[in-house]
């Protein structure tokens, strides 16, 4: 059982647990005596300040010892070991909780977990439908049999089918051929961040005259997810190449301040582009009287 009380002759061997100190510390290290503790029996732990830069809140910890009816006092061992208000590094964090969304950098490889919730399983080519399945076994034997060429002779003759398509090849064709797909909760975790960066809790959208719902530069997008996100394809929103969520909005809506047409301009009162008649002598001859040629209007004039 460990003793409470510090052993008589290890308790006063402070001096040799300071001179273990200063071997192991760099010269004036090595501070004042602050305390020894009782590690077991026979057993004590003295503990000195340590005033070097960069160590605050550290102590030299040299534990000292005696063997049963012995008087001669040995040393144990010598560590630096943090106080109480120590300055210490963070507590250490596993590298898939440190990372965050924008620290991935060209080359940058991110591995993930083969639980990982936000995957699930696809379809591996070994898995087996049912019977009843479009892309069943009996149902693309009897598809291979009816598309096959009907050549005279015995049964026994006739070739093998030949083959109308895997079931590999039809999850190939349906972009379902993958190791692992989208799981619902990592569908529901990534529409979740969306809402949270482009969504109708944001300041942008609180002040936005209109929702990304009624925005001609709303770019649909395929699966479940259509009925709450879509991609900004307008250069001037800051969401720009980015999902949004319908109840997003900003003020580059498509609706948001329609430029009006340039007004027509009004008919013009003088039109120089028209040849007027005018008579040289109204007084005389009551009307008007073009000139015969340039000279006759030359000489009027």
């Amino acid at each position: 059982m460990r003793s409470r009380t510090p052993d008589r002759l290890c308790a006063e061997a402070v001096e040799l647990a300071r001179e273990a100190a200063a071997d192991a510390a760099r010269p004036g290290t090595v501070g004042e005596h602050v305390g020894a503790v009782a590690e077991g029996d026979r057993v004590v732990t003295h503990l000195f300040e340590c005033p070097e830069p960069g160590y605050r809140g550290w102590r030299w910890a040299v534990t000292v010892t005696r063997a049963s009816r012995a008087k001669v006092v040995t040393l144990d061992e010598t560590v630096l070991v943090p106080g109480p208000d120590a300055l210490l590094a963070p507590e250490w964090v596993p590298w898939s909780e440190r990372l965050r969304p924008g620290d991935m950098g060209p080359g940058d490889l991110l591995p993930t977990e083969a639980e990982d919730l936000r995957l699930e399983a696809g379809f591996s080519g070994e898995d087996v439908p049912p019977p009843n399945s479009m892309v069943s076994e009996e149902m693309e034997q009897l598809a291979a049999v009816e598309e096959a060429d009907v050549t005279p002779g015995a049964p026994a003759a006739q070739g093998a089918p030949p083959a109308t398509g895997s079931i590999a090849s039809v999850a190939e064709e349906l972009g379902m051929r993958r190791a692992r797909v989208l799981s619902r909760y990592g569908l529901h975790v990534a529409a979740d961040r969306w809402d949270d960066a482009f969504g109708a809790r944001t300041p942008m959208a609180q002040a936005a005259p209109g929702t990304c719902a009624s925005c001609g530069f709303l770019v649909p997008i395929a699966g479940s997810l259509r009925q709450a996100f879509g991609v900004c394809a307008n250069e001037f929103s800051p969401a720009d190449g980015r999902v949004v969520s319908l109840a997003y909005g900003c003020g580059a809506h498509s609706e948001a301040a329609v430029m009006p047409k340039p007004p027509r301009p009004a008919e013009p009162v003088l039109d120089e582009t028209v040849v007027e008649p005018l008579p040289l002598h109204p007084d005389r001859t009551g009307g008007s009287v073009e000139p015969d040629s340039p000279a006759e209007e030359l000489g009027h004039s």
